[in-house]
């Protein structure tokens, strides 16, 4: 069996060891095709894009966070009809200690605190398209889907528009653009250019993007896409529980005022879902998606609570209780969320413990659990209108 194999085994988590060994070939295969298709940088729009082909958009008056250049990708596919936008994940920074520390190989290498991507390097490539949701095989349901990747590695939940001065490590004073905001809408006003009035609309997200999803869902309707009767909201781990949010929303990030106001307690994923059932009623499905114990998002439970990042145990059993408190408070809306929940456990490997974070844009997102379904299955049926929880017995 090969590292990759034994890995993918672990990955595979509480399933069978039939389906763990099916599952890891699956992984195998899926991650092989990743760095296959991501080994050369996409191409740059042409003036005649082929369909199933995902292509590159230089955002010119865009940028990352440290400064560099900004760009999405979009694919098409056969059913001009249906869009779905994807905004991706990739860190968060809330104050200076956070901003000094982006994510670089070497932080990661030695286990070392990297909150947040501050650069679209050419390896994000690999995390952003053909995998998961994005990946382009008939076996993904949303094959023929047209789509857009709003990339990003701001640290703002893609919600930002401000300038942010710190110290580096070195005593070197560096800047931080939180200008996820202008980015997304620059991103938007391409995206919109080139699908014009799709019918059916699912905005997902994973990580950051799956905050970002209910916050700027009224923007991608109201300014964009007003005439799409037919909306799917999902977001996939999104859940860090802080008093503060408001504040840095509003003044570090300098965020627009449609976003921080419906935001009034330290769930804000829960309040941006919340004001979007209030908004907007039957008029789209609601979507959450979290792992049990998520061992990334429990770090920064301890980051928040103790200024230290690492996850454990006990900080994966509070997450998790949080975990179920947010789904009951978001099952009891007028237009109730619905719920993925799923434990796929983290390599022993990493020797961390806890189980993944997010599956949406990883091969876990065509792994059957143990009652035979799923989040592939699961998302598709719902933007159907198929709508049903999966998992909640986990809780």
């Amino acid at each position: 069996m090969s590292d990759l194999l034994k890995k993918a085994s672990h990955i595979a988590g509480t399933i069978s060891e039939k389906a763990a060994v099916s599952a890891g070939n699956f992984v195998e295969h899926s991650l092989g095709n990743r760095i296959e298709k991501g080994g050369a940088e996409a191409p740059v729009m042409p003036e005649e894009p082929e369909k199933y082909i995902w292509y590159r958009i230089p955002i010119d008056d865009g940028m990352a966070g440290d400064g560099s250049g900004y760009h999405i990708y979009v694919r098409y596919g056969a059913d001009m009809d249906r869009l779905c936008i994807f905004f991706s994940g990739g860190g968060v920074a809330w104050n200076e200690k956070m901003a000094k520390k982006p994510v670089t190989g070497g932080r990661v290498a030695a286990w070392k605190p990297n909150y947040y991507w501050n650069n679209l390097r050419p390896f994000t490539q690999i995390m952003n398209i053909n995998v998961g949701i994005t990946d382009t095989r008939e076996q993904n349901p949303f094959y023929d889907w047209n789509m857009a990747v709003i990339t990003y590695a701001t640290g703002d939940f893609h919600l930002g528009s401000n300038v942010f001065l710190y110290s580096d490590d070195d005593g070197i004073r560096r800047t931080l653009h939180f200008v996820g905001h202008d980015n997304f809408r620059l991103a938007m006003e391409r995206i919109s250019h080139y699908f014009k009035d799709p019918q059916k609309l699912l905005l997902a997200g994973d990580s950051a993007g799956a905050f970002a999803t209910p916050a700027l869902a009224p923007e991608v309707i109201e300014d964009y896409y007003p005439n799409a009767k037919d909306v799917t909201l999902f977001s996939d781990s999104a859940l860090l529980l802080r008093a503060g949010w408001k504040e840095t929303i509003r003044e570090m990030w300098g965020a627009p005022s449609a976003i921080y106001n419906s935001v009034h307690s330290s769930n804000i994923t829960a309040d941006w879902y919340e004001d979007m059932t209030k908004r907007y009623g039957d008029r789209c499905r609601y979507l959450y998606a979290s792992s049990i114990h998520d061992y990334l998002l429990s770090a920064f439970i301890n980051e928040e609570e103790s200024g230290e990042y690492y996850t454990d145990e006990a900080t994966q059993k509070k997450y998790a209780d949080s975990l179920k408190i947010m789904c009951e408070r978001m099952a009891s809306y007028d237009e109730p969320v619905r719920f993925f929940i799923y434990d796929y456990r983290m390599p022993v490997i990493f020797g961390r413990g806890g189980t993944i974070h997010t599956a949406v844009r990883s091969p876990h997102f065509y792994l059957k659990n143990r009652e035979g379904l799923s989040m592939s299955q699961w998302l598709f049926d719902a933007v159907e209108g198929r709508c049903y929880d999966v998992g909640l017995d986990l809780l």
